[in-house]
């Protein structure tokens, strides 16, 4: 009886880690621009939350470009 619920786990897990063919992935692989970008949206989101200092922020940055 517990395979059912397993299942739809593993269903669940595989659509959040493969994109679910969302709008944003246009149904194909990420190119290198594309993860540029989504990078630096990370970055940038992680310093607006204060996890992460000004100097660090300005380090990662660079680093990106």
């Amino acid at each position: 009886m517990w395979i059912f619920p397993l299942i739809f786990l593993v269903v669940i897990l595989l659509i959040v880690f493969r994109g679910g063919g969302s709008p944003m992935s246009g149904g194909r692989g990420m190119r290198t621009h594309d993860r540029e970008e989504s990078a630096k949206e990370i970055l940038d989101r992680r310093y607006a939350r204060g996890e992460i200092g000004q100097e660090e922020y300005q380090r990662m940055k660079k680093d990106l470009e």
